[in-house]
């Protein structure tokens, strides 16, 4: 059984947590500020933190900069709509997910899911052959995709179109250069082609395709793969 920590100074929403993670069938540890966390992550296997930021004495980001010295453990930040800032201050000092509250059972739940299979299971499909994106692994020499560390089945155009804006995480490829390297073929009705296959290829490798984490459009000039 996974252990998931919980960690928020509202007593009300640690409760709710609780019962959606212990309903999934994870055991469930909590906390009530940043100090708490530290000291559970020190003296107990946990995989996976769900953390809230804005905290009295240690806050979320100060605990998170405090178990990264010795833990590579999952955490999923758990903010309000308005602390922008201090979300992506979070990610960028190590943070692997955000969600919002007030918090959707179904949704959070997905990203606790993806996250402690990547934890647990990822490192089986690395290769010196690797393309790795933030959740996305691609492992070209055995042509295999994995996301979150479970491999997904793709079309060859989709693996192609993937593989072409995880080389070049940040590039806008226009659909015309994308079908011209990915189809090898001048380009007919391309927008509509390319459209499509993106849209498949988003069903699989996104938690919500309507939300993709990954394969962006650039408003009319064409898609690419985030950093």
């Amino acid at each position: 059984m996974n252990t998931v920590l919980v960690c928020d100074d509202d007593r009300d929403i640690v409760a709710a947590l609780k019962i959606y993670l212990t309903s999934d069938g994870y055991n469930v540890l909590t906390a009530y500020n940043g100090k708490e966390a530290i000291d559970i992550v020190k003296n107990s296997k946990v995989h996976l933190i769900l953390m809230d930021i804005m905290m009295p004495g240690t806050d979320g980001i100060t605990a998170l900069l405090k178990i990264r010295e010795t833990n590579n453990v999952p955490v999923i930040f758990t903010t309000a709509k308005s602390e922008d800032n201090d979300i992506i201050l979070g990610l960028n000092l190590g943070a692997d997910d955000y969600i919002t509250k007030p918090f959707n059972p179904v949704e959070l739940l997905a990203r606790v899911r993806s996250q402690i299979r990547r934890y647990t299971s990822l490192g089986s499909a690395v290769t010196e052959n690797s393309i790795k994106v933030g959740g996305i692994e691609i492992n070209d020499g055995e042509k295999r995709v994995f996301v979150d560390g479970d491999e997904v089945s793709l079309t060859p155009t989709e693996y192609d179109i993937l593989l072409l804006l995880a080389r070049s995480p940040g590039q806008v490829f226009s659909p015309t250069e994308i079908y011209r390297k990915v189809w090898d073929d001048e380009p007919f009705s391309s927008d509509s082609t390319v459209a499509v296959h993106i849209r498949h290829l988003r069903e699989k490798i996104e938690i919500d395709p309507a939300k993709p984490r990954y394969v962006k459009v650039v408003w009319g000039q064409g898609y690419k793969m985030e950093k």
